[in-house]
């Protein structure tokens, strides 16, 4: 839970001696986060939406044909 209410405003210095994390660089890595889980999720939606059009087109195609021929 700490992870989630880290004050990102002040610098931290690990215990094993890496450079510093600052407040910017944390900021902009959460930003392409964000922007990768939204084109993600848009390119999931999109294929969904077409896989919805492609099932109701082959629906109405088999229940033509299943009306037609009984």
């Amino acid at each position: 839970m700490t992870m989630l209410t880290h004050d990102f405003e002040r610098l931290f210095r690990p215990s094993d001696g890496r450079p510093r994390v600052r407040p910017t660089a944390a900021r902009a890595h959460l930003a392409a986060i964000k922007r990768f889980c939204l084109c993600a999720s848009t390119m999931f939606l999109a294929g969904g939406a077409l896989a919805v059009v492609v099932a109701l087109k082959a629906g109405s195609y088999f229940w033509r044909f299943k009306i037609g021929a009984g």
